[in-house]
């Protein structure tokens, strides 16, 4: 009697095992492209992605850079003023999105644009993205309207 409670602790071991190896495989799958890491336009100019490399870039768009192009691709430049990066987003943008505000993209670079699949910008007047406010206050540009 005790041989058999012996194998059948072991088989629920066994199975307890495969199970918690196989979720955790199943964790990391749906995970590979599921994290984006959040870049500042100063951030990749001391440090440029990889190829292929899928990240958020986030900051305020530049004054005088947006530029409509053929149907819904439209171009400008993303800054956090220390550095500026060219940003080509292909789609329709977020009725707030306008210049001096703040945005992040999800996208990857082509060369030396930051081409993106997503553009977010703020929701009401008062709202900027904790990443891009984080970036703005580490070059200094960032002014809180609360204070």
């Amino acid at each position: 009697m005790k041989s058999l409670k012996k194998k059948r602790r072991i088989q629920v071991l066994i199975a307890t095992a495969v199970a918690l190896i196989l979720a955790v495989g199943l964790i990391g799958y749906g995970f590979r492209d599921g994290i984006n890491l959040y870049r500042s336009p100063s951030q990749m100019a001391e440090n440029p992605p990889a190829v292929g490399e899928v990240f958020r870039l986030g900051g305020l768009v530049e004054d005088g850079t947006l530029q409509r192009g053929n149907g819904e691709t439209v171009s400008f430049n993303v800054t956090d003023g220390g550095a500026s990066v060219p940003v080509r987003f292909t789609g329709v943008l977020p009725d707030l999105f306008a210049e001096g505000q703040g945005m992040i993209g999800t996208g990857k670079m082509e060369g030396a644009t930051f081409v993106a699949s997503e553009i977010l910008a703020k929701h009401d007047e008062n709202y900027m993205p904790r990443e891009v406010i984080d970036s703005l206050k580490e070059q200094g540009v960032y002014e809180d309207p609360n204070s």
